[in-house]
């Protein structure tokens, strides 16, 4: 085989790169591609980021973003969303409307029954008092598992995880906003003192001190 009919060989067996590079995203694809992802998102996101996830040139993005914002409040000749597109902390993060937050609030009570288990209540007084804590140190103080039970006041905005601990890889939980106004305080410093009801070690049995 000659060399030139080597290189003619060559160039028919390799494939086309262009072939595998993305289509340009039509302008329908392009607004539903924001529009999911802004959906799933739980933080806020930049045009930048948007532009670099769909790799589309940033007028692009802006430019879908702000017609999906309009379409959202209705000013494309569609009705009202329930949920708008609000620009906060420097991106763009899908949210309930204000006018709708108490069809939320009335699904959400719906959804979860008014009071709370008993180890529900017990795990939920060792966060208040022990907080930051993670979920083993829960665990640990009441002697049985609690992930069922984190998970309920987690599901009922009671607590909130802090933050992970860098060694262990442990969450850390603490109690939310809503806790203090069930409670009607102002800060976990406004909670009673708990050594009153503690037992008085000077009364406890052998057994209870142990």
């Amino acid at each position: 085989m000659t060399h030139d009919e080597i290189a003619e060989t060559t160039a028919n067996e390799a494939p086309s790169l262009t072939n595998d590079l993305p289509e340009p995203i039509g302008t329908e694809s392009l607004l539903g591609a924001v529009e999911a992802i802004l959906m799933v998102a739980e933080v806020p996101l930049s045009i930048v980021h948007i532009a670099a996830s769909l790799d589309t040139p940033v007028n692009e993005i802006r430019a879908a973003v702000s017609m999906i914002k309009d379409d959202f409040d209705g000013l494309s000749g569609s009705r009202q969303r329930g949920f708008e597109l609000r620009e906060v902390g420097g991106g763009w993060r899908v949210f309930v409307r204000e006018n709708f937050e108490w069809a939320v609030r009335e699904f959400v009570s719906n959804e979860n029954p008014t009071k709370l288990s008993q180890a529900a209540l017990e795990t939920l007084a060792v966060i208040a008092y022990r907080q930051p804590i993670s979920r083993g140190q829960i665990a640990s103080i009441r002697g049985v598992n609690v992930d069922s039970v984190v998970r309920t006041l987690l599901s009922r905005g009671l607590i909130t995880e802090m933050f992970t601990d860098s060694e262990t890889g442990a969450i850390n939980y603490g109690t939310t906003e809503t806790f203090l106004e069930n409670l009607g305080i102002n800060t976990i410093d406004d909670l009673p003192l708990i050594s009153p009801y503690l037992p008085d070690p000077n009364n406890l049995t052998d057994s209870e001190s142990k």
